[in-house]
């Protein structure tokens, strides 16, 4: 059978051989064992309902030994014979193009060389989920195949609830994942409900088919690299940034490090993870001994190098050792997991990975309390580093927040506020997000190198003559995308698709978007997919970190990514996407996003400049709203270029005002 016969023969009737499980990929760690007898019998009626009733006898023992060796029903039996990557659109076996370009970021989402977990479909997070079964991967792919656009494909949590009739300026896909009734997103409830096959944690790119690999962060880890040395006055060169964690997204650390041009120490305690960072170029070397690792960052410190270290250990000895040695730590954060605490996204110190992986699934509540030991642990000695004059920020990971929680030291004396800033407060917020800028991204369709080279050389000389007429606010912010953009290839950023990120604000995105729409009307490139990381100016609330510049009490109102995806969908995405719980944690954050498809056509022209001047001056409004000086100036710049566009602005009150009867 050939690739596009099983694409389009969806969930088959005669079921696939048996799949011996592969033990050489990195696989999701066993789910707590958290359903009642009753619902566990309810999971399996749950994840039967795929198939003909006179197959149920012989997968109803194979699905309860996956619940109950796993936690969860994954169907290993339907995964696909044929190898899973994004392929030229051309290849896809649809109808529009537009669902071919979905199916092609889909299965970018899923190669093993981009997810993290890929028999278990989870792209990145620990959890960051595109299916939640291989059913539901098939039965999707099958519909996207047959759709039209005069229909839109409705996702709930992965799960592909039919094609609808709509017409062809409409979504071809929404998405929405983890939606929950306020009251029931606790970790526990997704446990519960996902193990029930019911919900499923989409992330934030993974579950809206988005995710472009690590280079989708490496950028704006650079970014955030780079202005964290400015805030201490000092160069990369010769500098020492300390971090943890090499799945998924933190896998992005050590290249921006070398990017930025400084030392990175990046602990990680699972090897699979570290041998595929290695093998892709990632980071430079790997060393298992604390004892070489404090000689060869002595090294490194002393000849100041440009170089990125992969620990393969704990991070809590990592930071205690450094301290017992005086190695000084100029730039220190965490990129852990750690909205995925007790599940794999944080391992404790003092016991190994296996044994971890054991108590996780055996005995949970002793895991949880190692976690928590651990993070009071890491907290003391980053409190040591810091007190030297270690500029320490978290990585939006939910590290300060669930130090907090496990009752480390890690609040202000008044016990209101974090001891340390998260990198959204002192640097993305301020000085990125407020102006508009952000995380604008693209994947040339066609899968060709020459049209990733000729995207970035349109990109180049958009950015270039922006640059000319620029004011002063934002010529820093557009010199450091310029330079990136003109480096991005030799930094061999590429990992899946070909693609692209950069940040720009809404003229940036616009212009360049434009400019490839014309590339591709010329036929000098294929079509290109944009789209955006949920981490931007507009489509996220998370008052822990995208939204945690806000201060005037609604950071942890969700209005912004709501109106954000209502706004997309009628504007000319292609797809959009609405998500509970990416980035920082379940319960903790509301994700909007999309997906925009450029066919060289004057409607796509249309849909582009309408879609993203929404995308991001939505979130320019809300944050001037807040009375955030840099977002005052980026929506009087915007409504200065567009007539249409009427923005209340806020009437600031004097301080000392307040004082006289507060």
């Amino acid at each position: 059978m050939t690739f596009q016969e099983e694409l389009l023969q969806g969930i088959p009737k005669q079921l696939p051989e048996l799949k011996a499980y592969d033990h050489k990929v990195n696989h999701a760690p066993k789910r707590k064992d958290i359903l009642s007898a009753q619902e566990k019998k309810l999971a399996l009626k749950n994840a039967l309902r795929y198939f003909d009733k006179q197959v149920h006898p012989q997968l109803l023992p194979e699905f309860k030994e996956e619940l109950d060796r796993f936690g969860r029903i994954y169907m290993y039996r339907f995964k696909p014979s044929y190898p899973i990557y994004a392929r030229d659109i051309d290849q896809y076996p649809a109808k529009s193009k537009q669902a071919a370009a979905i199916m092609l970021m889909i299965m970018n989402n899923l190669d093993p060389k981009v997810a993290q977990h890929p028999d278990e479909l989870i792209t990145y997070g620990g959890n960051g989920a595109v299916f939640q079964n291989w059913a539901q991967y098939r039965l999707t792919m099958q519909f996207l195949a047959e759709m039209t656009d005069e229909q839109t494909l409705v996702m709930y949590s992965g799960h592909p609830m039919g094609l609808f009739p709509s017409h062809r300026n409409a979504p071809r896909v929404v998405v929405t994942n983890g939606m929950m009734i306020p009251n029931y997103s606790s970790s526990d409830d997704w446990e519960k409900f996902n193990a029930l096959g019911v919900t499923q944690y989409g992330q934030m790119t993974a579950g809206s088919y988005m995710y472009i690999g690590p280079q989708g962060i490496v950028h704006g880890t650079t970014i955030t690299v780079l202005n964290g040395f400015r805030k201490i006055g000092r160069s990369p060169k010769g500098g020492l940034f300390v971090t943890s964690g090499l799945g998924g997204m933190s896998g992005a650390q050590p290249k921006a490090g070398n990017i930025a041009g400084c030392i990175t120490v990046c602990a990680e305690v699972n090897p699979k993870v570290i041998e595929t960072r290695h093998c892709q170029g990632w980071v430079d070397i790997i060393i298992k001994d604390l004892d070489d690792l404090v000689r060869r960052v002595k090294k490194a410190v002393q000849e100041k190098e440009v170089i990125s270290i992969a620990y393969q250990g704990n991070v809590v000895d990592v930071w205690e050792e450094f301290d017992t040695q005086q190695i000084k730590i100029d730039l220190g954060s965490d990129q852990t997991s750690l909205h995925n605490p007790w599940a794999g996204g944080y391992y404790p110190a003092g016991i190994s990975f296996e044994k971890a992986q054991e108590l996780m699934a055996q005995e949970g509540e002793q895991f949880k309390a190692l976690v928590q030991q651990s993070l009071r642990r890491q907290t003391a000695a980053i409190n040591k580093h810091t007190a030297k004059g270690t500029y320490f920020f978290d990585y939006g990971n939910a590290f300060l927040l669930e130090a907090s929680r496990a009752g480390a030291d890690i609040m202000t004396e008044d016990g209101q506020h974090f001891r340390y800033p998260s990198y959204v407060q002192d640097i993305m917020g301020p000085m990125c997000f407020d102006y508009g800028f952000g995380p604008f991204r693209w994947v040339c369709a066609s899968g060709k190198e020459e049209d990733l080279r000729k995207t970035d050389a349109l990109a180049i000389k958009v950015l270039e003559n922006l640059k000319q007429d620029a004011p002063p606010e934002i010529q820093q912010q557009l010199q450091d995308n310029i330079h990136w953009i003109k480096s991005a290839e030799q930094n061999q950023l590429v990992v899946g698709s070909q693609a692209r990120i950069l940040y720009a604000d809404a003229l940036g995105r616009i212009k360049i978007a434009e400019a490839f729409n014309q590339a591709i009307s010329k036929n000098e490139i294929g079509f290109v997919i944009l789209g955006r990381d949920h981490h931007d100016v507009s489509g996220t609330d998370s008052p822990y970190r995208e939204t945690s510049n806000i201060y005037d009490g609604s950071r942890f109102t969700a209005d912004m990514a709501i109106q954000n995806v209502i706004g997309d969908s009628f504007r000319g995405a292609t797809w959009v996407s609405i998500h509970n719980g990416g980035g920082v944690g379940w319960g903790e954050v509301i994700n909007g996003g999309f997906g925009m498809v450029l066919d060289g056509s004057k409607e796509a022209s249309n849909r582009l400049q309408s879609m993203l001047f929404w995308d991001v001056n939505n979130g320019i409004a809300r944050r001037s709203w807040a009375r955030n000086k840099g977002a005052e100036f980026a929506i009087k710049r915007a409504m200065e270029e567009e007539s249409n566009l009427k923005v209340h602005l806020p009437n600031h009150v004097d301080e000392d005002l307040l004082d006289t009867i507060l």
